[in-house]
């Protein structure tokens, strides 16, 4: 792909940012024929994007603000999702528990009549119906939920999926479709025609050479770190987007021996707590922080892991410690900022995401989420074509594209929190089986072919692509990730030849790992 990008053609688009959004534009424009190169600056989803809490969801509190329009293309792009990759997504229980005398029960009915409205809007989407539970169901399905003055709880239906493993599936089946995909290859200027914007300048990080990619249409697809590119075009430009943290703690499987997760609606503080169970653990969170930096590993700020272990303990029957948490990981959300500036057209497509096109032809989306990366991607090719960046071609040619490693359109797949490491490949399971290493078990979920699997056919370039992204085991055990440090390196010296670094590479990772784990001190 690089030797592509070497030969100087002009490319249709070029994409900015190997997030969630980037690649499902990526996808949908290389679908629909246009030639397409996308760079990413890290790794695919190494930001916001494998940081999520692994949710596939209608969004739930947008009911409360009327927001049904939104509600309904969110439940529609959930189904979606579940269908498109088998492997990657499930369909999961939430159960609502409801605490107090008898007159707290009227918050049984009121969100659970706020859930039935739920299910009317997803219609033949919907997963499952919601349900009423009495307290000896409630204890009965959710057996690591705290029982002191138990009222009952509101069962429904939503989504759960491997984030950065999804990210990585878009990325492998837009390459399939003919776009150029490159990880670990920054955007150090944007390139001027007439002056308009009509390219990128690429710089390969691990050799610095540069790549010039000329483009009909540039789109800046960074997350939280869009305002930066948009200053490449426009150094005055005000900023865009107010970043905010969520923080998430990961703990053993046994506070809640469950397929089923727990909602709550409003903490102490007002804000909403998940217990997700998820690939054999359980996740804890999370917050909603308000930051000045942007930092590309943030770390938690001071009480934001006490509030989640707080919270925890006043649903779990059983109170997780700081020395319970396996994994402290933390995502930015990209919050945009309602503007409108003389030199930018913006178009508020919903609530979640937000698309500019500036006068120099630079297109920037940021804002939404997982659930509906595909409907974003739709819009902003619309956008483009709309501002005569692009030639206007129909819409829906990935409602039904199947992802890399997906058997089909069919059913939905084992639940995500029992999936053997073996499952998330799906229909390329016998190819990982096949390569050396099969046998041999780095850790739970992990051999060595996998390893050798994630060079071969995945485009990891170094340890953290492994045992972040292309293994979760870092998002699920830090410590367990810091000790295959070194081993993991070995391998990939193996697969990438004398130039690999593994000494530097693995110890890049064991900074990173140790940053992950509890006893270290939150930032403030």
């Amino acid at each position: 792909m690089l030797a592509k990008l070497a030969e100087g053609a002009r490319w249709d688009i070029a994409i900015v940012g190997g997030g969630a959004t980037g690649l499902g534009v990526a996808l949908d424009a290389a679908v629909r024929g246009h030639r397409v190169a996308l760079i990413e600056a890290e790794d695919f989803a190494k930001g916001t994007s494998s940081r999520a809490t692994k949710l596939v969801h209608g969004g739930v509190r947008y009911l409360a603000q009327g927001d049904l329009a939104l509600v309904r293309e969110a439940l529609a792009e959930r189904r979606t999702l579940l269908a498109n990759a088998p492997h990657l997504a499930r369909p999961l229980q939430f159960v609502m528990p409801v605490y107090g005398a008898r007159g707290r029960c009227f918050d049984k009915w009121f969100y659970g009549a706020g859930l039935v409205l739920y299910d009317m809007l997803a219609g033949r989407a919907g997963l499952g119906p919601t349900r009423f539970l009495n307290r000896a169901q409630t204890i009965e399905e959710v057996p690591g939920v705290r029982t002191e003055k138990l009222a009952g709880a509101v069962e429904y239906w939503d989504g759960q999926f491997d984030d950065a493993r999804l990210a990585l599936a878009l990325a492998r089946t837009a390459i399939a479709q003919g776009a150029c995909v490159l990880n670990h290859c920054r955007a150090s200027a944007l390139l001027r025609e007439n002056g308009k914007v009509a390219g990128v300048v690429a710089t390969d990080t691990e050799t610095d050479r540069h790549y010039e990619i000329r483009a009909n249409c540039v789109i800046n697809a960074t997350g939280v770190w869009v305002d930066a590119v948009r200053r490449l075009d426009d150094p005055d430009e005000a900023p865009m987007v107010a970043p905010s943290q969520g923080v998430h703690l990961v703990v053993d499987r046994s506070f809640q021996p469950t397929d089923r997760a727990i909602l709550v609606p409003g903490t102490t503080d007002g804000r909403v707590l998940f217990v997700v169970p998820w690939m054999g653990s359980t996740i804890l969170g999370t917050t909603d922080t308000a930051r000045e930096d942007l930092a590309i590993e943030p770390r938690p700020l001071a009480g934001e892991v006490e509030f989640i272990l707080r919270e925890s303990a006043r649903y779990l029957q059983r109170a997780p410690k700081l020395a319970d948490v396996r994994s402290i990981w933390v995502g930015l959300r990209p919050l945009v900022k309602p503007t409108r500036s003389g030199n930018v057209d913006t178009k508020r497509v919903s609530r979640e995401h937000t698309v500019l096109v500036a006068d120099s032809g630079l297109v920037t989306v940021t804002g939404g989420k997982w659930t509906t990366y595909r409907a974003m991607a739709e819009d902003v090719l619309d956008e483009c074509a709309h501002a005569g960046l692009l030639d206007r071609r129909a819409r829906g040619v990935t409602e039904t594209l199947p992802l890399i490693g997906a058997p089909g359109r069919e059913q939905y797949a084992t639940p995500v929190s029992a999936m053997p490491g073996l499952h998330l490949y799906g229909t390329e399971a016998a190819a990982v089986s096949a390569l050396p290493g099969a046998d041999l078990e780095l850790a739970p979920g992990l051999s060595e072919a996998m390893v050798r699997f994630a060079v071969r056919a995945e485009y990891a370039r170094s340890v953290e692509d492994v045992l972040a992204r292309r293994s979760r085991l870092l998002f699920l055990d830090a410590r367990a990730a810091l000790a295959l440090a070194r081993p993991v390196a070995r391998i990939l010296r193996e697969e990438l030849g004398a130039g690999f670094d593994a000494d530097g590479s693995a110890a890049a990772f064991e900074q990173l790992a140790a940053s992950y784990l509890p006893d270290i001190a939150p930032a403030r």
